[in-house]
C-alpha cells in the first residue's frame, strides 16, 4: 500500500513497553502500511486529550491487561474506560472508521449495550471461528474463508448483543467474535493482528496474569507456530484498505 496522507490512531493501553511496541508492529504488519503510517497513544501512560478524527483515516483499538467486568478497579483504569468510552461513543454517533479488538470489543459492546460476562472465556491460544452466512460478503472479510484460523486470549467476552449490532464471526466457545455496528465500526473478541511470533512475545510478558496454564505454554506455542494466519490478518488488511486517506 502507498504511503497514506493521514494516520491511522491506534489506542493502546498495555503498560509494558515490549507489549505495547509488538502491538504497534502487530497491527502495522496486518495492515500491511509502514509502522510511520499509525500514531499510537498509550493512553494508560497519558490522558487521551482531544482526538479530531478528521486527522486520521481510522481508529484501532487495541487489547489490554484491563477488563470491562473487573469488580476492582485503579483510578488509572478508570480513567481509561472513561476516556475510551468518550471517544468510542463520538465515533459510534459519527459511524466513523474504528476496529476494536479484544479489549475494543469490550469498550465498544458497552458503548452500544451489550452484555459481558465471563461465560465465554477463552485460554490464550489459536482457534478455528466461523463466518456468519449472512453478513459473509461484508468488506473486512474479503477472501476470507468460511472457517479460518486465529488467535484468542480473554478473561470476558460478550454474553448479549443489542439488536443494533450484527454478528459477523462466531466460534464454538465463544459466540460473539465479531460483529459490526453501523456501516463503519467492527469489534473483533479475537486478535486479527497476531501471528505465532507476536503471540509468544505477549504470552511471555503477560505469563503471570492467568490467561493461559503455564505449564502448557510449549503446546500452545507448538500449535500456534504450526497455524496459518493470512486469512486472520487479512481482515486488517481490508480495514486498511478500505479507509486508508
Amino acid at each position: 500500500m502507498a504511503r497514506i496522507s493521514r494516520p491511522f490512531l491506534l489506542l493502546s493501553t498495555r503498560p509494558e513497553d515490549e507489549a505495547a511496541r509488538g502491538e504497534l508492529q502487530s497491527f502495522a504488519a496486518a495492515m500491511e502500511v509502514d509502522v510511520d503510517d499509525i500514531e499510537q497513544r498509550r493512553v494508560e501512560s497519558a490522558a487521551l486529550g482531544r482526538v479530531n478524527l478528521d486527522n486520521y483515516s481510522g481508529v484501532l483499538l487495541g487489547g489490554s491487561p484491563f477488563c470491562n467486568t473487573d469488580v476492582l478497579k485503579s483510578a488509572l483504569q478508570l480513567r481509561v474506560e472513561r476516556e475510551i468510552g468518550s471517544l468510542v461513543a463520538a465515533i459510534l454517533d459519527r459511524d466513523f472508521p474504528l476496529l476494536g479488538a479484544c479489549y475494543g470489543i469490550g469498550a465498544i459492546g458497552t458503548a452500544i449495550g451489550a452484555r459481558l460476562g465471563t461465560t465465554y472465556a477463552e485460554a490464550a491460544g489459536p482457534v478455528e471461528l466461523s463466518l456468519v452466512d449472512a453478513p459473509a460478503n461484508d468488506p473486512l472479510l474479503a477472501d476470507v474463508p468460511a472457517r479460518f484460523s486465529t488467535i484468542v486470549g480473554h478473561k470476558e467476552a460478550v454474553d448479549d448483543l443489542p439488536d443494533l449490532a450484527t454478528v459477523l464471526v462466531s466460534g464454538d466457545q465463544c459466540p460473539v467474535q465479531m460483529f459490526k455496528v453501523g456501516q463503519n465500526v467492527y469489534a473483533t473478541q479475537f486478535h486479527p493482528e497476531l501471528t505465532a511470533e507476536a503471540l509468544e512475545l505477549r504470552l511471555r510478558v503477560y505469563a503471570h496474569l492467568n490467561y493461559f496454564d503455564l505449564e502448557e505454554l510449549d503446546e500452545i506455542l507448538e500449535a500456534a507456530y504450526s497455524t496459518d494466519y493470512t486469512a486472520n490478518n487479512s481482515i486488517l488488511a481490508n480495514f486498511a484498505k478500505r479507509y486508508a486517506r
